[in-house]
C-alpha cells in the first residue's frame, strides 16, 4: 500500500538533531505485521522522520483500528 500525502511537504522544516533540511521521501512503516510506504518529510543525514499530528492521530489511527479489529 502506498499513500501520497501532498499537503505534507516538509518544505522549510529542519531536523532538530542535525539542522539539515527535511526532504519528502518514501518511508516504510510497519504495524502488526503489515507494511506501508508513505511519503513523509525526512532528514537525509540522520534519518529522522517527521510524522505530523494530523497524520498520526487521523489516518494512522484509522489504520491501527482496522488492523486491530482483524
Amino acid at each position: 500500500m502506498r499513500a501520497e500525502l501532498k499537503e505534507i511537504t516538509g518544505e522549510g522544516w529542519q531536523c532538530q538533531n542535525c539542522q539539515s533540511t527535511l526532504q519528502r521521501m518514501p518511508v516504510d512503516i510497519s504495524y502488526m505485521g503489515s507494511n506501508f510506504q508513505v511519503e513523509l518529510p525526512r532528514c537525509v543525514k540522520c534519518g529522522f522522520t517527521f510524522i505530523p499530528p494530523e497524520l498520526a492521530l487521523g489516518k494512522m489511527r484509522e489504520v491501527e483500528k482496522i488492523l486491530e479489529d482483524k
